[in-house]
């Protein structure tokens, strides 16, 4: 089973991924994790890769594809893989299609999860953690049994990541509508791409996703 994950920022893409390789028994590749991971193994293009983010600049797609093309031969994509984050530009699909080529992978499905702006906005400007253990939490969604105190470990202290503010989250979503929802007719047209309604429940998106995959 090999899948991308297609949706805005915080519309549960990680989570979802999570899930499925539970399920499936396959890798989740995270394009976040497998830059840092080649950073710490100190692979070639992980060093490459770790001077461009320090002098403040973007990993360019051509080092992306490699860090992606030396996990791909890893053996715990053997059974398949999530993408997660990757690609976000026709030229990154495109580059990915190459690999995959290469490495003689097919596509089973582009899964887009859909969340409205309004609400992704409402969901992530809400969003603290607990500073002790990180546990999440929500000021309308999910908020601590006890006032100011943390269901899991009892801390007191909490956190809010500074980028999770309304402004910083519709820059984010700007660039999700502009840059990569253009992956979706691309994806559409080779017939892999299957929405899912993202706003309803954890469960139910995950049901949703697992049916569409069963008819594959």
């Amino acid at each position: 089973m090999r899948l991308i994950l297609f949706g805005p920022p915080g519309c549960g893409k990680g989570t979802q991924a999570e899930l499925l390789c539970r399920e499936f028994g396959i890798a989740h590749l995270s394009t976040g994790n497998m830059l840092r991971d080649a950073v710490s193994a100190g692979t070639e293009i992980g060093l490459r890769a770790q001077e461009i983010m320090e002098a403040g600049a973007l990993v360019p797609d051509d080092a992306v594809v490699g860090i992606i093309s030396d996990r791909f031969d890893q053996k715990d994509c053997g059974k398949g893989f999530v993408l997660d984050g990757f690609p976000r530009t026709v030229a990154q699909a495109e580059s990915l299609d190459e690999l995959l080529v290469e490495k003689r992978f097919e596509l089973d499905r582009v899964i887009e999860i859909k969340v409205a702006d309004e609400l992704l906005i409402e969901r992530i400007s809400g969003r603290f953690s607990c500073s002790e253990c990180g546990a999440g939490y929500h000021d309308r969604f999910r908020l601590p049994k006890r006032a100011n105190t943390c269901d899991t470990c009892g801390g007191t202290g909490f956190t809010r990541r500074k980028d999770d503010n309304e402004m910083t989250v519709r820059q984010r979503l700007n660039s999700y509508h502009t840059q990569t929802e253009p992956l979706l007719p691309y994806y559409n047209n080779r017939g892999l791409l299957a929405p899912v309604d993202g706003m309803a429940k954890i469960e139910d998106v995950t049901a949703e996703i697992q049916e569409i995959l069963s008819v594959r």
